[in-house]
């Protein structure tokens, strides 16, 4: 644990902040959240207890305690005390800046302020801060409290030693921050992500697949080689013993010509509802609490093996 952080303040208690709360709280930190909405108090130990027998299956730091949790009226009061804040609210740029610049004035000199958003600007959220040096980027993969990796990121004013602290501290709780050394739209995986999504929505709308074929091309095909491995050292592999520039040799050509073919589908609502006509025809009746219970309980072992095989670290 990063002995400079024993506390941490979660602003807006949604899905990805109460994640992030009961995540914090099972790595043995005392957590001082606030979200202003009605009844977000009770929907916030609710989300709590419903992720800590996962959390607990992952293994709970010392100390790590439920009754930790202590919920604020009053931003002020939650961020007061803060070594840490981790900012969670919705992704609009001028709610952002607003949330920022109150934190700012509230939290202690030395906190580091961390926003969780998908993809908007850190030059732009920290635009009314006082210190804008302690802002930084802290995006998550949902649910947090289970998905290892973070990004970490800086605005034009975000100090190089904030940075730090904030890879030094996901490290210090068990994530796996990768730093996203120049701003872009959606940063790194979200982007990756989109690529993906962008030719599964263009292979349902020229017909070439239905809904379910995709997700079983992924989830049986290369997603079971990704959640192992990223795509360059899958390439290396695949390249045999001369590696990925024996692949890149022979197949870098065909390679860049799929990428001149790949679509670029509009969101349409006739797509849109394609699309999910298609997702509710594959779920064949499962609920989606079905599925996140299914899901988890997987992932906490894929986990667990991918953390003793080293190797493949």
């Amino acid at each position: 644990m990063d002995a400079s952080v024993n506390r941490v303040a979660v602003v807006a208690t949604g899905v990805i902040g109460a994640s992030w709360a009961a995540y914090f709280l099972a790595r043995g930190l005392d957590v001082d959240a606030h979200d202003p909405s009605p009844g977000a108090e009770q929907r916030l130990h609710d989300a709590v207890a419903q992720h800590w027998p996962v959390l607990q299956r992952q293994g709970l730091a010392p100390g790590a305690s439920t009754a930790r949790l202590h919920f604020h009226a009053r931003l002020e009061d939650a961020v007061g005390q803060a070594d840490f804040v981790q900012e969670n609210g919705p992704e609009r740029l001028d709610f952002k800046v607003d949330l920022l610049r109150r934190i700012d004035e509230a939290a202690p000199s030395h906190a580091i302020l961390a926003s969780s958003s998908s993809g908007l600007s850190v030059t732009a959220m920290q635009a009314q801060c006082k210190h804008p040096e302690r802002v930084v980027l802290g995006h998550p993969f949902n649910p947090p409290h289970m998905i290892p990796l973070v990004e970490v990121g800086g605005g034009e004013k975000t100090s190089a030693q904030a940075i730090t602290t904030a890879m030094d501290f996901y490290t210090a709780i068990g994530k796996r921050p990768i730093h996203v050394r120049r701003e872009i739209k959606g940063h790194i995986a979200n982007r990756l992500q989109a690529a993906l999504w962008r030719e599964a929505f263009h292979l349902v709308h020229e017909g070439v697949a239905s809904v379910s074929d995709i997700d079983t091309a992924i989830a049986h095909g290369p997603g079971l080689r990704w959640a192992l491995m990223g795509p360059f050292m899958n390439l290396h592999l695949s390249g045999g013993e001369g590696g990925i520039a024996h692949l890149l040799a022979h197949l870098g050509g065909p390679i860049e010509d799929w990428w001149q073919d790949l679509g670029a589908p509009q969101m349409t609502p006739a797509l849109q509802s394609r699309v999910a006509d298609g997702v509710t025809q594959a779920l064949g009746g499962r609920t989606s609490a079905e599925l996140v219970a299914a899901r988890d309980a997987l992932l906490v072992d894929l986990l667990r093996a991918k953390q003793d095989a080293r190797v493949l670290d």
